[in-house]
């Protein structure tokens, strides 16, 4: 049985994410930590405290956004709670998938683990029932602007608490209200500050940021594979990947990457040594540890922020309260501005698709005869003209990599006012992370072109270099190549090759033969 992951709002990794979301080897059973039920609890009770004193204090007693000056009297206080979720619920598009959902819930209920939000343990301690029983709440993808936190796809998480909205259990979709019961769970009435505690956050970005992030490190980890295998299929040599040349323009990853390189490669003798009559390779061969070294910078980056995001605190207003006096202080401040992670994931986007940009590239080399100097046959068929081969693969690798340059576009750098003016710049945060997963797809399915293009360019080279050895880590991606995808000998239906390579992509199959 898995470990508990207990939440104390301070320690929360990205591993302990990704075993929530996808529940490998085996789903852990959340709990919260003594500290933190204790800091919840003395959050709630400051908030019942100003209540007894009537202090005005925003999202407490007062409306949300332009009506931030609308006093709501006591007696209104738990519908004002239960309104900003059903009037924030306005999402649009389809639902995220259970991985990415889970995510969310889990990352909120760190944040609110920290005690300055102001909501009641029993509430929280629901959003991890509801996780540990398998209600996950439908949430539509698009809606949220990124500053005042993910406001519409947070209120849809929080419906099925109050009994409304929409959620999956046991493989079915049923109200929130049924959903809850079916799984033996209350629902609840929101008091003061509980239902502005549960929305106002960058949780459903920070979930994105961190499965993305994990995925484009195994797509950077791929994308050497590949290059290594279009290197070696191409004829390439080794020695623009020297560690005395990358010593001598310092940046760490670009030196990780050619060091990478050379224990992928090392044995192989499909690449050439010294040649007085080629001495160069093209870039797209060449330049790997400098352009896949940049995107390691990128992604390291990211990782980076998504780290200090996951144990912050991100609604608005906070709740401080001094150990020594009791003394309480509400301070509205902008914690939900999404922009640090709005900036992180156009930075990967971009990055990522970079990888996409020059792995097409090489796709092309390996169909171009006059490009790869007839090394390998036109578009990597025997009978050309009878047979296309993988001449329309290319074009699909074309296609794709041309989206992801139009994806590239930062969602950042756009604003757009909102309630009356008063929320006058948001982050697109969630925009820039959902273009982040496209590009990412794309950039899986153009790996996996790549790898089986290369594949079929070695047993071509194979053809005159019988005994040649490829290198030690793309012998093993050859083989499991071949184990899914068989040389293509005429025209056929790839469509099916094509999933099963992306497939092995995305599983990080041929990431985990990396070494580092």
């Amino acid at each position: 049985m898995a470990d508990n992951i207990i939440l104390d709002g301070e320690s929360l990794t990205m591993e302990d994410v990704l075993r929530v979301a996808y529940g490998q080897p085996d789903q852990p059973r959340l709990t919260l930590s003594a500290k933190a039920e204790a800091r919840i609890e003395r959050s709630a009770e400051a908030v019942q405290q100003l209540l007894n004193d009537g202090v005005i204090a925003y999202g407490i007693t007062t409306g949300f956004g332009a009506f931030k000056d609308r006093v709501i009297p006591p007696e209104q206080v738990e519908q004002l709670q239960h309104n900003i979720l059903v009037s924030h619920a306005v999402g649009v598009g389809d639902p995220f998938d259970i991985p990415t959902t889970r995510a969310i819930m889990l990352i909120r209920a760190n944040t609110l683990a920290r005690g300055y939000s102001g909501i009641r343990l029993g509430t929280v301690r629901l959003i991890l029932d509801m996780l540990n029983r398998g209600v996950h709440p439908i949430i539509p993808q698009k809606g949220s602007l990124g500053a005042s936190g993910d406001l519409a796809p947070l209120a849809h998480m929080a419906l099925p608490m109050i009994g409304a909205g929409e959620a999956l259990w046991g493989g079915e979709k049923l109200d929130g209200a049924e959903a809850m019961r079916r799984a033996g769970l209350p629902v609840i009435q929101l008091a003061a500050k509980e239902g502005l505690a549960l929305t106002n956050g960058t949780s459903v970005m920070c979930a994105l940021g961190v499965l993305e992030t994990d995925r484009a490190e195994r797509i950077s980890r791929t994308a050497d594979i590949a290059g290594c295998m279009s290197l070696e299929a191409l004829h390439g040599t080794q020695r623009a990947f020297d560690e005395r040349l990358h010593r001598l323009r310092p940046f760490p990853r670009q030196i990780e990457c050619a060091a990478n390189l050379r224990h992928l490669l090392a044995g192989s003798t499909f690449t050439r040594g010294d040649d007085s009559h080629n001495v160069q390779d093209a870039y797209t061969l060449r330049c790997i540890p400098q352009v896949h070294g940049a995107v390691r910078d990128a992604i390291a980056y990211a990782r980076w922020v998504f780290e200090i995001e996951l144990n912050a605190v991100t609604d608005n207003p906070l709740i401080f309260v001094d150990e020594g006096s009791g003394e309480i202080e509400v301070i509205s401040g902008g914690n939900f501005h999404g922009e640090p992670l709005a900036i992180a994931m156009d930075y990967l986007g971009l990055a990522v698709s970079e990888l996409g940009n020059i792995s097409e590239r090489r796709i092309m080399r390996l169909v171009d005869e006059a490009s790869n100097t007839g090394t390998l046959p036109a578009f990597l068929t025997r009978e050309g003209g009878l047979n296309s081969g993988f001449m329309i693969v290319q074009y699909t690798a074309a296609a794709l990599a041309t989206e992801s340059k139009i994806l590239s576009h930062p969602a950042s750098v756009d604003t757009i006012p909102t309630s009356a003016n008063v929320e006058d710049h948001v982050s697109m945060g969630v925009t820039a992370a959902l273009k982040g997963r496209r590009i990412n797809d794309n950039v899986e399915r153009i790996l996996a072109l790549e790898l089986m293009a290369a594949a079929q360019g070695i047993d071509f080279r194979r053809d005159v270099l019988p005994d040649a050895k490829m290198g030690a880590g793309t012998a093993s991606a050859y083989d499991l190549i071949r184990g899914h995808v068989p040389f293509i000998e005429r025209d056929t239906a790839l469509h099916r090759y094509m999933e099963a390579m992306q497939a092995l992509v995305a599983q990080g199959a041929f990431a985990a033969i990396t070494p580092d």
